[in-house]
């Protein structure tokens, strides 16, 4: 019976699917980098992007990389190892998929291990993207990843590498409830209408929800955090921001909506696509 036989994903798969994904989105992430911060707005993406072919080659959309992939390989990693091994571990004795509270607290948890874990790498991510727009006698000039979070460890010390682990973690957990509860959920629901099959339609369709969802609940966090990064000490901490946002109303919130959703919704979607494939070809196989 060919219908018996399912397959699951290896642990490290969400790994290796984010990567994939992110070596298709960061020419766009880097050209976000550019665009933020030329001094006056004079072009938009396309021309941007031709700018950066034409003086420094096509590679140089690929600048900072190897952080990104870090960061997929330490953040994505957990958050999808600790999610699915989890899921099917608990899915293998009962009846039945888990319920969707279980899959949020599950997510909830993957994505704050996650966020921690990977709190170095989004460090060094974060500077080696803002190492373009430094003055040259000021750049830190890091050669790739590794290289950056052993010279932080070694001049900053391990405090300084873990700083901002907290906004980290929680970022993490929200995005990880998007993405992969409610992908979960989403394929679900898809699959039991009976119009789609367990196919790259459903995955696609399913993924664009979750990564709906992930834009959804990690915009206020992310306009807050961008908030105190830019303050010059306005705000007493994360409450007081929170509460001088609000006055502006709930779409204060939002502000940047379509701009995270077309960074996030496209890495999601690849994400889940490349996950689905690798489950599909090179998954363990497992009774059903």
């Amino acid at each position: 019976d060919p219908m018996a036989e399912k397959r699951v994903s290896r642990w490290y798969f969400g790994g290796l699917a984010s990567c994939g994904a992110a070596c298709c989105t960061h020419p766009l992430d880097l050209l976000k980098v550019h665009l933020q911060t030329q001094q006056e707005v004079q072009m938009r993406m396309t021309g941007m992007a031709l700018r950066v072919v034409r003086n420094d080659g096509v590679l140089a959309l690929y600048n900072g990389l190897s952080a990104s992939l870090c960061r997929q390989m330490t953040y994505s990693l957990t958050r999808f190892a600790i999610y699915e091994t989890v899921r099917d571990h608990l899915g293998r004795g009962t009846q039945g998929p888990m319920p969707f509270y279980q899959k949020v607290l599950l997510g909830a948890m993957g994505g704050f291990t996650g966020g921690f874990v990977g709190t170095p790498a989004d460090l060094v991510n974060v500077r080696m993207q803002n190492d373009m727009k430094t003055p040259a006698h000021l750049r830190r000039n890091y050669s790739h990843a590794l290289d950056g979070i052993y010279r932080v460890l070694r001049e900053e010390g391990l405090r300084k590498l873990f700083s901002g682990a907290t906004m980290a973690s929680s970022r993490g957990a929200l995005v990880t409830v998007g993405q992969l509860s409610c992908y979960d959920q989403a394929k679900q629901l898809v699959l039991t209408t009976g119009f789609l099959s367990d196919n790259i339609l459903t995955h696609f369709l399913a993924s664009f929800i979750a990564g709906g969802c992930a834009t959804f609940l990690c915009q206020p966090m992310d306009v807050l955090k961008t908030r105190l990064m830019n303050s010059q000490g306005e705000y007493r901490g994360v409450t007081h921001c929170a509460m001088e946002t609000a006055k502006l109303g709930p779409l204060a919130f939002y502000k940047g909506f379509v701009p995270a959703a077309i960074r996030l919704v496209p890495h999601t979607v690849l994400t889940f696509v490349f996950l689905e494939q690798l489950r599909k070809y090179f998954g363990i196989k497992v009774l059903a």
